[in-house]
């Protein structure tokens, strides 16, 4: 499969990424996401497959395109469950910030998580570390061991964290415990992927946000080696019907492992940068066509790797590789 529909993939968040770019510091997100999300719907219903998506832009009724559950490709030999995020921050994208993408991630049937568009308590942390905490854990006990299984001190360690009223406690705890913290303002997906790589200077994430991003991340997380353990948090009675229909746990105490949130063993995962950020450079465009950086990881293999795209959009455009 990975052979097969890699390079396919990454056209999907390639296309998606030069869209929203397109609106890029325009101050408005909606116009932007919604840019990404026709993009990523057009080019994905070219790709050969049967394809369900699990995680989307939300409910069929908020979104009509790219809706949980909604059916997309044109046919072929394979059956998989897609978990898109077209524009990851909005925000980020509108304002010209950092750290704005397009995300995808394709598996086997029933290879990622099909959940409703909920929030989720995440903990990712390194391959060093993993096995070492528990989400139900105090934040100082984790980060103890966070620390000890690095080889390090507590106060070496750098958490991100969203910066949301809801995490004041969170953060009074993560510095009482000596570590240091990265506020975000949007976007958990590249922070989750920046504390499993090394030499990137975060170590952890910690925190609610959205359960898609959850599941993203964790698919980014299993290419990695990492870990990510999370448990449901609720917002209404319809998210908590949405989720018993889909076959779920009503429980918020109910951890979901790396494994719950990504089961599948054939899992690739591909980003593209829409504005520059820690991980990703954005699109960039030239008279007649558009650069572009993206991610691709693979389960199977463990690779990582990166791809410097060129679009030629104009045949008579002057192309320059610098």
């Amino acid at each position: 499969m990975e052979k097969m529909l890699t390079l396919d993939i990454l056209r999907v968040t390639e296309a998606a990424a030069i869209a929203a770019a397109r609106l890029m510091g325009k101050g408005d997100r909606k116009d932007a996401d919604r840019a990404a999300v026709n993009a990523m719907r057009t080019t994905l219903n070219d790709i050969p497959i049967h394809g369900r998506v699990v995680i989307g832009e939300g409910e069929r009724d908020e979104a009509p395109m790219l809706f949980i559950g909604e059916e997309v490709g044109c046919g072929g030999d394979f059956e998989v469950d897609i978990a898109v995020d077209p524009l990851e921050g909005t925000n980020l994208c509108a304002t010209g910030s950092p750290n704005a993408l397009a995300v995808m991630a394709v598996a086997e049937k029933d290879g990622l998580l099909f959940c409703p568009d909920t929030y989720m308590d995440k903990l990712v942390v390194r391959p060093a570390a993993k096995g070492v905490v528990d989400i139900r854990a105090s934040v100082k006990e984790n980060l103890n061991n966070i620390a000890k299984a690095m080889g390090r001190d507590v106060d070496d360690l750098v958490v991100v964290i969203l910066d949301r009223p809801r995490h004041e406690q969170l953060v009074k705890d993560v510095r009482a415990a000596g570590a240091r913290i990265k506020l975000i303002s949007d976007g958990d997906i590249t922070p989750a992927i920046a504390a499993i790589v090394e030499g990137t200077g975060i170590h952890a994430l910690m925190g609610i946000g959205g359960a898609p991003e959850g599941v993203l991340s964790a698919a980014a997380v299993k290419c990695l080696g990492g870990e990510i353990q999370a448990r449901m948090r609720w917002r209404s009675d319809e998210e908590k019907k949405r989720a018993k229909e889909m076959g779920m746990d009503m429980s918020e105490d109910k951890v979901y492992t790396t494994d719950d949130l990504a089961p599948g063993e054939n899992i690739i995962f591909v980003a593209t940068g829409v504005t520059k950020g820690d991980i990703l450079n954005g699109v960039s465009f030239f008279g007649g066509g558009a650069r572009t950086h993206s991610l691709i990881l693979s389960s199977r293999t463990k690779q990582i790797r990166f791809v410097d795209t060129v679009h030629v959009l104009d045949r008579v455009a002057k192309i320059t590789l610098r």
